[in-house]
């Protein structure tokens, strides 16, 4: 059941849901707006591989800037993190969805990462492109995606007991890990 306004208010009023930093006005009908937080990372562009096991070659030729705003050109990839740092029960998933209105500038919110597991912890890592053929700037403290909340089964092993919890209290926007995977 995806939870409506009410719901959200009742869950965050009671510590169900965690949002630090709260503001009840990005409370809608059936989500909560997120904001852009200051953190960007990106792949520089060359022709060096990178391979998902080694470690040395998903952190290569990055850039990273803490702003107030950040351009993404044409095509341009960038993670980036959001201004609230969350915080899920082991009943309650979320899934990430990005704002109609950034949408319609060609800026996509997330790639394939927008699943939020129970018992999650910490900011949420924005996958951002811009499919649009102009630049488009984005200013941290905007509003750039919401997240739907449901209600589920209690979770046997929810993310934050999980050994393998590989995103567990991130607090900015995290490169990939998947090298931490047993191959």
């Amino acid at each position: 059941m995806i939870l409506v306004d009410w719901q959200l208010r009742d869950r965050i009023a009671r510590g169900h849901i965690k949002i630090d930093p709260y503001d009840p006005a990005l409370i809608q009908p059936n989500s909560v707006d997120i904001r852009l937080g200051n953190h960007f990372v990106w792949y520089e562009p060359g022709t060096q591989v990178i391979d998902p096991y080694d470690r040395s070659s998903v952190t290569a030729d990055v850039g990273e800037i803490h702003a107030d705003s950040f351009t993404l050109n044409p095509g341009q990839f960038v993670l980036a993190e959001t201004l609230e740092c969350i915080g899920l029960p082991d009943n309650i998933v979320a899934t990430i969805e990005g704002k109609s209105s950034i949408a319609r500038l060609g800026v996509t919110l997330h790639q394939t990462g927008g699943w939020i597991d129970a018992g999650f912890a910490g900011t949420i890592t924005l996958e951002m492109a811009n499919v649009n053929a102009r630049p488009v700037k984005v200013y941290a403290g905007m509003p750039i995606g919401q997240l739907v909340f449901y209600t589920t089964e209690r979770a046997e092993n929810p993310y934050d007991k999980k050994a393998d919890a590989k995103y567990l209290n991130q607090h900015q926007a995290t490169l990939s890990r998947y090298h931490e995977n047993k191959r």
